[in-house]
């Protein structure tokens, strides 16, 4: 999960919850319980000047469900109750995320990992298991694994977590289904690790099975409580820009449930503009944007 960089606020920003011309009525008070109840949800600092972003994402659902203002459909969110509620607070958390990746981004990351999984090997512990904490469409959990089968072969029994609170995005994730010139990808691991639609899926490329089933796809919150459905200690953590939009105590409860996740020397990969200097009794900077669990 990533969400769009956030600019200052403007004055045709500020003053967009005020339009008399919005098919919804959106105050300035809407607004700010939106921002209250996603960072209880699921973390995210929501700032100012995300007035027209937040009505935009969200009179999808008000239309859906047949709300007529943000008032309205908000109290019905903090009202429903059961599983159609959940379902319903699921919908409202997908409409604010934000989801950028792309196959092999942030490439020396890629590099650094057949180092890393060369290093693993070598100290015979085992098949090594990788988290990918924001998956998003699937293309960075995918490489991950291109990654793994290139350098340690298709029988090393890696294990990869792939997990995302969005779950729209997670479903595409784990269809494996992309565009046949999808970038970041040459045309050697095209042909090695997927295969080409045909007649109405010409023009498309699906992830191979050997490949896809190295990956368990999971839906999760990293501000929730079931930290201990994780399993056993991960080797590898990838968590790529998605810290960066929490507070500052917020990144701190979850570095300090990553470091809990993982195994003592354990590898974290952050993203390019994520500095984690201030964990330092939890991390130390190993290389670039990657930090060792100590």
């Amino acid at each position: 999960m990533t969400l769009l960089a956030t600019p200052p606020a403007t004055t045709a920003s500020a003053t967009h919850a005020d339009r008399q011309d919005a098919e919804f009525a959106f105050s300035a008070a809407d607004f700010e319980r939106v921002r209250q109840l996603i960072h209880q949800r699921a973390g995210i600092s929501l700032h100012a000047g995300k007035q027209a972003m937040v009505y935009s994402r969200l009179s999808r659902r008000l239309r859906e469900t047949g709300h007529r203002s943000f008032a309205d459909y908000l109290r019905g969110l903090e009202g429903a109750a059961g599983a159609g509620g959940e379902a319903e607070w699921q919908e409202f958390v997908n409409c604010l995320t934000t989801n950028l990746t792309a196959f092999f981004r942030e490439e020396h990351h890629f590099h650094s990992l057949v180092d890393d999984l060369k290093a693993l090997a070598a100290r015979g512990q085992g098949a090594p298991r990788i988290w990918c904490s924001a998956a998003s469409t699937g293309e960075e959990p995918y490489s991950i694994a291109m990654t793994v089968a290139e350098t340690l072969g298709a029988d090393s029994g890696a294990r990869i977590v792939a997990s995302d609170i969005d779950t729209k995005v997670l479903a595409t994730a784990e269809r494996g289904v992309y565009a046949a010139e999808v970038r970041g990808l040459s045309a050697e691991r095209l042909r090695r690790h997927f295969l080409r639609g045909k007649g109405a899926h010409a023009g498309q490329v699906r992830v191979r099975p050997e490949l896809a089933r190295r990956i368990e796809f999971r839906p999760f919150n990293l501000i929730g409580a079931d930290w201990s459905s994780l399993g056993e200690p991960f080797d590898v953590v990838f968590c790529r820009n998605v810290m960066i939009y929490f507070d500052a105590p917020t990144q701190r409860r979850v570095l300090e449930r990553m470091h809990a996740a993982m195994k003592p020397g354990g590898l974290l990969y952050v993203g390019h503009s994520e500095n984690f200097t201030d964990a330092r009794a939890l991390f130390r900077l190993r290389g670039k944007t990657i930090y060792e669990r100590l």
